[in-house]
């Protein structure tokens, strides 16, 4: 089901680089379009869901590169930002598991220069932002969404997943500081149980999900691998068991996870705070397992390589 509703995904866009085997003089490398935020774009349109992307993306031929994706997927890139700072670089190596670990190449990097004056319009379409990742904690950028937040608030709903990327940003406090200004400002959390291992450490997952409710979020959904996932509101407490998958690597999983637990919502006129905390627990397990089905599909392909609608059972 398409809907008028326009999403407008903010945050980094990026090159996630992976080894390709040694070769006589080093070693072939293969770069692939990606970046949490960039991700969830890409996933929302392959979804039929109407998406904008905000970002500032590098003019040189990784930037060009990334605004061919947008175009190509029918992202929505009028709210894009040029610079000639460079595009960041993401190395991805993956473990015998296909679980990644990540090293960032881009301090001054192109996805952190949105600046106060690229935000000044949206299309008029858009009723919901999503937020994640590291442009949340750094700036200019990070100061940039904090505004957009604030002249959202009330207005639109409003998506985060913190995503945390402490080879970005090491200071795991930071990242605290950043989910406490969030959860009040917040209509859906949507956090891995690693980011909290990080985030609230020793914390049982509905302890957390009671504080993140009583400090203002109005759904809280834990994503927890292998495990599944749970959701919270202040009425319902579900969960879903995880879908079987023959993993070749995760990356992409809580961005096609976030992408299809949007999508689901939009289709059924969710998309406001108020109705979402009165969703009882049988629809919260429904939501989870349409986008833990998704998730999955993306497990089993290499690199982000998100689903498209028709993929997906109703």
């Amino acid at each position: 089901m398409e809907t008028s509703q326009m999403f407008a995904v903010c945050g980094e866009a990026l090159m996630d680089v992976y080894p390709n085997g040694a070769n006589a003089t080093g070693m072939a490398l293969d770069a692939r379009i990606g970046g949490s935020p960039f991700n969830v774009a890409v996933g929302l349109a392959r979804m039929r869901q109407p998406v904008c992307f905000v970002s500032a993306v590098s003019t040189d031929f990784l930037g060009e590169r990334l605004m061919r994706a947008l175009s190509d997927e029918g992202v929505d890139s009028s709210t894009v930002a040029r610079t000639d700072a460079p595009t960041t670089l993401s190395m991805v190596g993956l473990d015998e598991r296909g679980v990644p670990s990540y090293a960032f190449h881009g301090a001054h990097g192109a996805d952190r220069q949105l600046g106060l004056k690229d935000i000044e319009t949206l299309p008029d379409a858009v009723r919901a932002l999503h937020f994640g990742s590291y442009a949340t904690v750094v700036e200019p950028v990070g100061s940039t969404q904090r505004a957009l937040v604030e002249r959202s608030k009330g207005r639109r709903f409003i998506s985060y997943d913190p995503n945390v990327r402490l080879n970005v940003e090491p200071d795991v406090d930071v990242w605290r500081r950043h989910l406490a200004w969030m959860l009040p400002r917040t209509d859906l959390l949507k956090v891995s149980d690693e980011d909290l291992g990080l985030l609230v450490p020793g914390v049982a997952l509905d302890d957390f999900g009671a504080q993140a409710l009583a400090q203002g979020a109005r759904l809280v959904v834990v994503t927890r691998g292998g495990e599944g996932s749970v959701a919270f509101t202040r009425q319902a407490r579900a969960s879903a068991p995880p879908v079987p998958v023959k993993v070749i690597d995760t990356v992409g999983a809580g961005d096609t996870f976030q992408a299809a637990l949007l999508t689901w919502l939009a289709e059924r006129q969710l998309l406001d705070g108020s109705v979402l905390a009165g969703l009882p627990a049988q629809r919260l397990g429904e939501a989870l397992q349409f986008a833990g089905a998704a998730a999955a599909i993306v497990c089993g392909r290499r690199g982000a390589d998100m689903p498209r609608r028709s993929e997906l059972q109703a």
